[in-house]
């Protein structure tokens, strides 16, 4: 199958322990084969339109943003159908973001529906919320989790289960 979207994401696998299980059942980008993860931008660019100059733009944007160290600290909640992982400090997050949507305004994240982008590694969503609450206070046992941010992947794949998204491009951040 043909890729139909693209996305800029931050792979975290120091949550995989806390939180794969709970994501296989609860977040449909485990579905498609999405790590867990912190997205930077989605959806980003259409696959046709990541052209040869794309990721020269964006190498350089990132590459602009410093190496950090992040820590997932806590559950939070988006209301009481998202719960995810916040990541400490997000400011680094918030500045990936912007580096790559200036380059690129228009591929602004989740299409524009969330004028405050938040940072947040997704345990699951759009469940029952006791169900939730149950994956959240498990993943919550396994904090604090630290990882070392030091590149931005460009992935691409389907939105849909068992359309596989893979790494097609990987942005180091700079020294």
């Amino acid at each position: 199958m043909t890729p139909t979207h693209t996305a800029l994401i931050v792979p975290i696998p120091a949550a995989e322990p806390a939180v794969a299980r709970h994501r296989a059942r609860l977040d449909r980008a485990a579905s498609w084969g999405v790590p867990a993860h912190i997205t930077i931008v989605y959806p980003f660019l259409a696959p046709a339109a990541v052209t040869a100059t794309v990721p020269a733009e964006l190498r350089e944007a990132i590459g602009a943003i410093p190496r950090f160290t992040a820590t997932l600290t806590h559950v939070d909640w988006f209301g009481t159908t998202v719960a995810w992982l916040a990541p400490t400090p997000s400011a680094p997050f918030k500045a990936l973001t912007h580096a790559v949507t200036a380059r690129f305004p228009e591929a602004q994240p989740y299409e524009g529906a969330h004028p405050d982008v938040v940072p947040h590694l997704t345990i699951g969503h759009d469940h029952p919320h006791d169900t939730l609450r149950a994956a959240a206070d498990d993943a919550a046992t396994h904090l604090p989790l630290t990882a070392d941010i030091t590149a931005v992947h460009l992935i691409q794949g389907i939105p849909a289960p068992g359309g596989p998204w893979r790494t097609t491009a990987t942005f180091p951040l700079g020294a």
